[in-house]
């Protein structure tokens, strides 16, 4: 692979877009493509140059980098590229997909003598934006360390999990603890209104006793207490509920094909799913607390 390579970056919605703005600052070379025009639009007023077709970003590039949202999207956007990459290419899969499509996608690769590495990603859109977000790697030694270095400029952390697929399995699992503890807090400050307890008094006690966790103590669901979470912010993604809601059925699909009972992975799953059906899925999953308290007295506010 050349010092500045080539790449070919296929996905730039509200997190592909800042993650091609944070290699563009580093001097990379980059192709960038989308196939809904809202994001084009999007990252055109950005700043983002997008090529006008797939085989255009794609046709001898180095690398490939795809972030799209579902395993059928990449395996549609390999089916096209892979024959049209540098010789040798790599494939860095930044999506969160199911298992099996990204072991499909690693034996897809390996068939054309590509390289390939599953990379989902932790962090939100702020992580995007900061160049912070945390990459999950599955994948061969060799494929990994050839990443790194076009993977850092949006990296915050980079963990090699294993072999191929991998990555996946750490984000679905990762992101079960974060559905299940979200609404465990969303919950405990519901109940603290009822009672009259403040969301400040709540926090206080919370955030340094073993109630801690990053649900509470980054993303606390109540406007006040951590100023840069989504709930001082009209509760805007961040991390949409809708995202949440499809990583929560990835990992009861893992949990299933596993022979694992996940009871209360089953239930954050179900919860946010109804979050979805009833308009919140362009919400952030915070928002979560809205759902959970139900509908309330005009007159009733508690401790909030």
């Amino acid at each position: 692979m050349t010092a500045n390579p080539t790449i070919a970056f296929v996905g730039l919605g509200n997190m592909g877009r800042p993650m091609v703005s944070r290699l563009l600052s580093a001097g990379t070379h980059v192709r960038a493509f989308d196939a809904s025009p809202t994001a084009v639009e999007a990252s055109r007023a950005a700043g983002i140059e997008v090529s006008a077709t797939l085989v255009e970003a794609v046709t001898d590039a180095d690398v490939l980098v795809t972030m799209l949202p579902a395993g059928r999207h990449v395996a549609a956007v390999c089916e096209e590229a892979y024959p049209l990459l540098a010789t040798g290419a790599l494939h860095i899969d930044c999506s969160s997909i199911d298992i099996a499509s990204a072991q499909a996608i690693h034996a897809s690769a390996a068939a054309r003598d590509l390289q390939s590495v599953d990379a989902p990603v932790s962090g939100g859109t702020g992580g995007a934006t900061a160049g912070t977000l945390t990459f999950m790697l599955g994948g061969d030694a060799a494929a990994v360390e050839r990443a790194r270095p076009i993977l850092e400029p949006m990296a915050g952390r980079m963990v090699h999990c294993g072999a191929a697929a991998a990555g996946q399995a750490a984000k679905i699992c990762n992101n079960m603890i974060l559905g299940i503890s979200m609404v465990g807090v969303c919950e405990a400050f519901a109940l603290a209104e009822k009672l009259g307890l403040s969301h400040q008094a709540l926090f206080d006690v919370a955030s340094k006793s073993s109630g801690q966790c990053w649900s509470l103590t980054s993303y606390c669901p109540v406007p006040g207490p951590v100023p840069a979470s989504p709930a001082n912010n009209g509760y805007r993604p961040g991390f949409a509920a809708a995202l949440m809601s499809k990583d929560l059925g990835l990992s009861q699909a893992a949990a299933g094909d596993a022979g694992l009972e996940t009871p209360m992975g089953a239930l954050a799953r179900s919860l946010f799913d109804r979050f979805v059906e009833e308009g919140g899925g362009e919400r952030d999953f915070s928002a979560m607390i809205e759902f959970l308290r139900g509908p309330a007295p005009a007159d009733a506010e508690g401790g909030r």
